[in-house]
């Protein structure tokens, strides 16, 4: 058992990205893409998790990061928000970083950059990577957004092993 209390603030955040990397584990087992993101707060209480659910119903915008900025806007108020640290497997895209800026937010850490997942997914369909870091569309509000990454990036990169050629293949 960790004391997390007891980690400092590099290895809590290293403790916390195993630990998204666990749910976009799970994810993978669930049929989905390789993404998952949790929601610490302030005390370093987990308070959520979600993985990516683009299937069954192949929504796109379904990715773990918007999912879990929308469960947190209707269920925790502003202030431990504003407190709070998403951990994501992976950079968050435009649309998931918009999503976490407009949920207020205040901390982002991730493990895999978004160039290196472009490189891993290539041009592959179910995930059309967008060249705009999560640090361009946090820097462009109006209230910062705190981040840290890329960290643990070959661990996170080891996530999508062989996934992006096997969907391909099926799709084929």
């Amino acid at each position: 058992m960790v004391d997390i209390a007891a980690l400092s603030q590099e290895q809590a955040d290293e403790h916390f990205l195993r630990r998204s990397f666990d749910v976009a584990r799970r994810a993978l087992t669930h049929g989905n893409h390789p993404f998952g993101a949790i929601l610490v707060d302030h005390d370093r209480r987990v308070l959520l998790e979600v993985e990516n659910g683009f299937m069954p119903p192949r929504d796109g915008t379904a990715h773990a990061e918007r999912l879990l900025a929308t469960q947190a806007c209707v269920t925790l108020p502003a202030s431990v928000l504003r407190q709070a640290t998403l951990y994501s497997s992976a950079e968050p895209c435009a649309m998931c970083a918009g999503a976490i800026y407009w949920a207020g937010i205040g901390r982002v850490v991730y493990g895999l950059s978004e160039h290196a997942l472009r490189e891993l997914t290539g041009d592959h369909p179910e995930n059309p990577t967008l060249n705009l870091p999560c640090r361009e569309v946090f820097g462009s509000g109006q209230r910062p957004t705190e981040i840290v990454g890329p960290l643990l990036e070959t661990e996170a990169a080891a996530l999508h092993q062989d996934v992006w050629q096997r969907n391909r293949t099926s799709e084929a």
